[in-house]
Formats: structure tokens, sequence, C-alpha cells
């Protein structure tokens, strides 16, 4: 049992607290493998990864890299976005920048670029549940004027729109689902847009 006197922090006796005694002659046991004198422990870096040497950053240490001049620093990433370009169209999986057309096919060219759209949606209309049963119900009470509560008539529109493009030798086709009647125009202006400037 251990004292109930003795500070926190401090180790208390092996003895102490029950269990099966250290074996005389056998080692104790560590954990984790075995790693020569002067090595980190477990989960900290090795010395000079990260950390800078005793006088700083030295470039000339091997493994460092060289600092190219003043685009090497913030520039770098100014550089690099205007290589990569802002996506000015998505569509379904095909991304347009202002240069490339990124779809999952590849990267292609956007001059030059041919796009097609098919509409595979259809709209339907139809009465709703509830307003059959509210005429049914009502018939008795209204002398029958309840039966123009089945001229409200319900728009569901269901399928996908399939966009395709092709250009410098890939080809790739997507579909978006159609939300609604007007989900075709929207991804016919999308289109659009992408055409003309694809041919600029």
């Amino acid at each position: 049992m251990p004292d109930p006197n003795q500070h926190p922090g401090t180790v208390p006796d092996p003895q102490s607290y029950p269990g099966p005694a250290p074996v005389s002659g056998e080692p104790e046991y560590q954990w984790g493998p075995d790693t020569p004198p002067g090595t980190p422990a477990y989960g900290y870096p090795a010395p000079g990864y990260g950390y800078p040497g005793p006088f700083g950053y030295d470039p000339t240490q091997p493994g460092m890299p060289v600092p190219a001049g003043p685009a090497a620093g913030a520039g770098t990433a100014a550089a690099g976005m205007a290589g990569a370009g802002v996506p000015l169209v998505s569509i379904g999986d095909i991304t347009v920048l202002h240069d490339t057309v990124v779809t999952p096919s590849g990267n292609m060219p956007l001059r030059g670029s041919v796009w097609n759209v098919t509409d595979m949606s259809r709209t339907e209309e139809k009465i709703p549940p509830y307003a059959i049963a509210l005429a049914v119900v009502l018939a008795l009470f209204t002398c029958l004027l309840s039966l123009f509560l089945l001229l409200i008539k319900e728009k569901k529109t269901t399928g996908y729109i399939q966009t395709t493009v092709t250009g410098g030798g890939l080809h790739h086709a997507t579909v978006v689902p159609a939300y609604n009647a007007h989900t075709f125009q929207h991804i016919m202006s999308q289109v659009n847009y992408a055409r003309s400037i694809s041919a600029i």
C-alpha cells in the first residue's frame, strides 16, 4: 500500500505495490527498441531536422535547399498561383482554368476544346397525393367544390445533364443531376462561358 504521507510526484517504493518481484539476474524490462546512445527519444526529431544548428541556418549543409534568389521566398507562392490559375467554372468533375481543362481523365488545353451538352432529364407534372385526399374528404361537405383541389399540379424533375469535353487527344464525360427544370439552362450557361474563353 502506498504511503499516504508521500508527496505527489515522488517515486514510490517498488516493494509497496503487490505483484511479482523482479527476479535477480534478469535485466529490467525497457520499453521500445534498442537504440544507440545519443539517439533522441521516440517521437522527437533527429538533431538538425527542423531545428537550426548551433549557429543558425547554414545553406551549405548537405541536404539543405539553397535559396535561388528573391523568388524563393514569398514570391514562390504567388508565382505558383499564376501558373496554376484560379478555377473559372466547374461543371460536375470538370474544372476550367484560364488555359487548362482539368478532368479525372487528365488535363487538356482549353484552347480548341470541344464542348457538348445533352439533356437527359424529364419533368413530370402530376396531382400530389394530399390534393386527392383533401378533394375526396371535403367533397361531401363542400358540395363538390373541393374537386378544384385536383387542379393542383406538382412538377418533379428527374434525370441528368451530360456534359462532354474533348481536346488534346482526351475525352471526358460527366453527368450532373437535374434538380429542377432550370438545371439544363444553368449548365448550358456554364458551358457557353467555357466555349467563349476557349476561343480566346
